[in-house]
C-alpha cells in the first residue's frame, strides 16, 4: 500500500503552497468555486451590464444606469463553480524508461509525483479529481470526487501502476 509521502513529500507540498489548478475555459459544477461557470447568477463578481429583455426579472433592473441613459440595464454577475479535473497517466512499458538509471527513478514514477501535485492542488481547492491509467487499454479508473479520503484512494493507485504493454491512444480514447 503506497503512502502519501512517497508521492508528496513536504517540501513538494510547501512548494505548490501558492499555485492553484485554474480552467481556462468555462466549466460547469455544482458546487461554488473558484472557476468561471456558464451559468448567469447572483455571485458577488459583477460581470457586465446588458439590454433589458421581456422576461427579464425587475429587481435585476440597474436603476441607477437607467437614470444616466433613459434605457433600462440588467446587471448580470458571474458565477463561480468547481471543476471536474480527470487525470491521465500513461502506464505503458515506455514509462518504465530511466529505471536502469544511476538515480533509478522511471518516467512512471516522475508521472506519478506530478499526477499526485495536480490531484492535491484541485483537491486543496475543493474541486473533484479523478484517475484513469492506461496503456493500450484502461487499466484502472477512480471517478473524480473530494476529499481526503479518495486522495489516499488515488495513491493507492499510484502505488499499485506498473509500467505494462505498448500505448494505443486510438483504442483508449475511443
Amino acid at each position: 500500500m503506497a503512502n502519501v509521502t512517497d508521492y508528496l513529500d513536504p517540501k513538494d507540498l510547501s512548494r505548490l503552497a501558492n499555485h492553484q489548478v485554474l480552467a481556462k475555459r468555462v466549466v460547469e459544477g455544482f458546487c461554488s468555486g473558484l472557476h468561471r461557470s456558464p451559468h448567469k447568477g447572483f455571485s458577488v463578481e459583477f460581470k457586465q451590464h446588458r439590454a433589458y429583455t421581456r422576461g427579464d426579472e425587475i429587481r435585476r433592473l440597474d436603476w441607477k444606469v437607467f437614470g444616466k441613459s433613459d434605457r433600462f440595464y440588467v446587471r448580470e454577475y458571474e458565477e463561480e463553480t468547481n471543476l471536474r479535473c480527470h487525470l491521465l497517466l500513461d502506464a505503458s512499458g515506455s514509462m518504465a524508461y530511466g529505471a536502469e538509471s544511476e538515480n533509478g527513478v522511471s518516467k512512471l514514477a516522475y508521472g506519478s509525483r506530478l499526477t499526485a501535485c495536480f490531484a492535491y492542488l484541485a483537491l486543496r481547492q475543493t474541486d473533484s479529481v479523478g484517475l484513469t491509467t492506461f496503456d493500450s487499454k484502461v487499466r484502472a479508473l477512480v471517478p473524480p470526487r473530494g476529499g481526503a479520503s479518495h486522495a489516499r484512494q488515488i495513491v493507492e493507485l499510484l502505488g499499485e501502476t506498473t509500467a505494462g504493454e505498448e500505448t494505443d491512444l486510438g483504442k483508449v480514447f475511443h
